[in-house]
């Protein structure tokens, strides 16, 4: 894949996946883990006393998934940390077993690159010291493409990774959920690993900025319009993101 260089301002569509397309979960506290790491490491303060509090907090058998949730989705930012100061803008993002994906906005430079850094060497490490694995959890460095400013290039890549994505765990995958679009809907707004309930308006999301597609899709109702027309198209990757879409 060519690199481009990424300027400030830019949209930015990153994909990583598992070390020879192993899985990056294995259970639901990875799940949450990574979820966390979404949220806590996207900051310029040093996250090295954030990873020492979640590592002690999930290796204590009473954390369940319900307490794990609290601290993605509704929790303030920890009293005792430095005020949050971050480094990207995070508008949409999938987390699937053996793989992610994330629409970003570079907002300082280098800030997409410190934030890779720090969620792949934060996660790995949590991830070996967890399983009593060593070496890569991810194939290597996270794989992105450039993705322009159009509306068309936004909306449609929400779809892809947010819709497309997690139909695709759908009981029968796409083509059954596009012959039950009602349960669709609703499987989409209970997957909590991707940002799509956010957008369905189920949930009000700590990771999320969602920036320009926040005008683009001022509510619910008119993205799930939006969603609906596209399930019932069979059109989840349209042909105008073809190069905005990373083989996986």
């Amino acid at each position: 894949m060519r690199i481009e260089p990424i300027q400030v301002g830019d949209f930015v569509h990153v994909y990583n996946r598992g070390n020879r397309k192993q899985n990056i979960i294995i259970d639901e506290k990875d799940k949450w883990r990574f979820m966390q790491a979404l949220r806590f490491f996207n900051d310029k303060n040093s996250s090295a006393h954030i990873l020492r509090q979640l590592l002690t907090q999930l290796s204590t058998p009473s954390v369940d998934s319900i307490i794990q949730a609290e601290t993605v989705f509704r929790l303030g930012w920890p009293k005792d940390w430095p005020e949050k100061n971050p480094l990207v803008r995070i508008l949409f993002y999938c987390l699937k077993p053996n793989h992610f994906h994330l629409l970003l906005k570079e907002i300082i430079e280098g800030g997409i690159s410190r934030f890779m850094q720090k969620l792949g060497l934060g996660y790995t490490k949590y991830f070996n010291i967890k399983h009593k694995e060593v070496g890569r959890v991810f194939q290597g460095p996270y794989q992105y493409k450039l993705v322009g400013d159009k509306q068309i290039y936004l909306e449609y890549l929400s779809a892809y990774i947010q819709v497309k994505n997690v139909l695709e765990l759908f009981p029968g995958g796409i083509r059954a959920a596009e012959k039950n679009i009602s349960e669709a809907l609703r499987f989409l707004e209970e997957y909590p690993f991707s940002s799509c309930p956010d957008f369905l308006g189920g949930r009000k999301s700590l990771i999320i900025d969602k920036d320009i597609l926040g005008e683009i899709f001022p509510t619910p109702d008119i993205y799930k319009k939006f969603i609906i027309d596209i399930i019932e198209s069979g059109d989840l990757c349209h042909e105008t993101i073809e190069k905005y879409i990373i083989e996986e």
